[in-house]
């Protein structure tokens, strides 16, 4: 297996959709992929050109700012006290990880990596990369043997389904009886909305509810594109069992995947400022309020999204039914079947447009 044999990048197969959609007399609403529209704050943007004499090769494992900077906000956002710089590391955006993960862990043919049934893409073709087998399960009882990788992701993208505690803990007891390690992508920790999400934190795997203290095989992966708007600078890190993220330090010296100085320098910042993620937060509510029931109105359900940056919704349609009708009216969303086989008839919709390109997909959706 190579990358070369890998399929086509889905998303090329939206792109009749999009001319479709541009071609609306007000323009397109892109609703699709989930790239931030929202400016860079300040901070950060200035702490990135404070650092832009970078003579020097920057260091895989991250600067001593950063790392603690890392370790401070898990304690502080997440919950999860008393990691140390080797509990963390920072990298190069978060896909990168997710793809490389199971090459990085040595897993190859005969192993088995577990993701969600609704599912980012990028899970499965870490797997594919190396060989491995790839087998989309939510429920924990049903892992099989041979299970050597278990990715959560909560909020979930594309579902924004949310793992509480329990939930968590039911996954990484039966992880650890697999002897698998356990890969929870957070990117969306910071936008709960719904049920108990709207008032409380969502968990991290490492949370000492969930672990009891011991950290031994779990990886939280996280990522500073949606609540910093930082997607153009690749700023991510991963934190947790500090044997596990040796091991990946040193295979990542080998492959020279070090975060730029002046984008340490960022996330440093990113990572010492909550003001301007409860201010990006209150953004996102805002739109989501105005986006939800205009699709309601227009025939769609909306399924799970408690908490992410989507609206998963469905209108009893094939997926590419819903996009071809959506296209007609100026708007571009993510089929289901981008996100495994078992949701044809979803669409996911981001929450990534102004506030002005959103009301007019609401306008569109009442008047459709």
């Amino acid at each position: 297996m190579s990358v070369h044999d890998l399929a086509d990048y889905p998303w090329d197969a939206v792109a009749p959709y999009a001319q479709r959609a541009r071609s609306h007399p007000d323009g397109i609403v892109d609703l699709s992929i989930g790239s931030p529209v929202d400016k860079t704050p300040a901070v950060i943007a200035a702490a990135l050109t404070a650092a832009t004499d970078a003579h020097a090769y920057p260091q895989t494992v991250g600067t001593p700012a950063l790392r603690e900077a890392i370790a401070q906000w898990y304690d502080r956002r997440r919950g999860v006290p008393g990691l140390t710089a080797e509990h963390v590391l920072p990298t190069v955006g978060s896909k990168e990880l997710v793809a490389l993960l199971p090459l990085l862990l040595a897993l190859g043919p005969g192993d088995i990596v577990v993701h969600p049934r609704a599912a980012y893409p990028s899970y499965e073709v870490g797997a594919r990369l190396v060989g491995a087998d790839a087998v989309a399960a939510d429920d924990p009882d049903s892992w099989p043997e041979g299970t050597k990788l278990v990715w959560l992701n909560s909020p979930g993208n594309p579902d924004g389904r949310v793992l509480g505690v329990a939930d968590l803990r039911r996954a990484v007891e039966r992880a650890r009886r697999l002897g698998a390690v356990v890969a929870s992508d957070e990117c969306y920790a910071e936008l709960g909305w719904d049920g108990p999400w709207a008032d409380a934190a969502v968990p991290s795997v490492l949370d000492p509810r969930v672990t009891d203290g011991d950290l031994s095989g779990l990886l939280s992966v996280y990522s500073l594109s949606k609540q910093s708007n930082l997607a153009g600078y690749r700023a991510a890190f991963l934190a947790g069992d500090p044997a596990l993220v040796g091991s990946l330090l040193t295979a990542r010296k080998h492959l020279g995947l070090m975060v730029p100085a002046p984008v340490q320098a960022a996330m440093v910042a990113a990572l010492g400022d909550d003001a301007h993620v409860d201010a990006q937060r209150e953004r996102y509510r805002a739109r989501r309020a105005v986006l939800r029931p205009a699709l309601e109105a227009a025939g769609f359900r909306i399924d799970h999204s408690e908490g992410g940056l989507y609206l998963w919704a469905t209108a009893g349609e094939d997926a590419w039914d819903s996009l071809d009708r959506l296209a007609r009216l100026g708007i571009l969303a993510g089929p289901g079947h981008f996100y495994g086989t078992h949701f044809p008839q979803h669409v996911r919709f981001s929450l990534t447009a102004s506030d002005d390109r959103i009301a007019a997909a609401a306008q569109r959706l009442r008047a459709s």
